[in-house]
């Protein structure tokens, strides 16, 4: 993704981005995304907070919306599985509607909205990848494979492991984020707790989580 925004979009106010939640109310749940997604021939997975919760297997939390990612050259296979639907782009406070080729290349965030209501029903992240390869975005010599990173739930149900969920969840360490790391930590084995530390490691030196694990 590029590093400089697009002109153009709408400059969210204080005001507008507190009413998303309303507008993120009715969003899908992962058992209904995953029903959606049968058959998408290309890796994805449930990313955030859900992913954490689909890991524990049990859901802890409110969560206000629902992210999937996918590698960024698949998304018209996948903006072609919600016709009737349209596609967003989100990006530092602002939303580019219907989003074009250029602002898609600058922001790796696409809202999935339905025009009847208004209401955003998921969140699409493009990934940087090499072809079967993810690349985190956060530090892009970090390179895995799909086959490494997308773990599922018993009903099949994919969701990235949890090890760098963490990892994304570190940079801003919210409120919510603190409790999905003490809540997640207790289930990951050795070796996740091992790369989560030396992930933190390198693309968070100093964290405070690094101690805890």
């Amino acid at each position: 993704m590029s590093e400089q925004l697009p002109g153009g979009g709408i400059e969210l106010s204080p005001d507008e981005i507190e009413a998303l939640h309303a507008r993120w109310s009715c969003c899908w749940t992962p058992s209904e995304v995953a029903q959606q997604m049968v058959g998408i021939s290309t890796p994805w997975y449930v990313a955030a907070g859900w992913a954490l919760d689909l890991f524990r297997g049990t859901q802890t939390r409110a969560h206000g919306d629902i992210e999937i990612a996918i590698p960024a050259a698949s998304f018209p296979e996948v903006r072609h599985r919600y016709p009737g639907y349209v596609f967003d782009a989100a990006g530092s406070g602002r939303i580019w509607e219907n989003a074009t080729p250029e602002v898609l290349a600058a922001v790796h965030q696409t809202w999935l909205r339905d025009p009847a209501t208004v209401n955003y029903l998921l969140d699409v992240f493009r990934e940087p990848h090499d072809g079967d390869t993810w690349i985190c975005r956060r530090d892009e010599s970090i390179r895995l494979p799909y086959s490494e990173i997308v773990h599922h739930t018993q009903d099949g149900i994919p969701y990235l492991a949890p090890e760098l969920v963490l990892l994304f969840k570190a940079k801003h360490a919210r409120r919510k984020d603190q409790t999905d790391f003490e809540a997640t930590v207790p289930h990951m084995t050795s070796a996740q707790r091992e790369t989560l530390a030396e992930l933190l490691t390198r693309v968070h030196p100093g964290h405070l989580w690094i101690e805890d694990l």
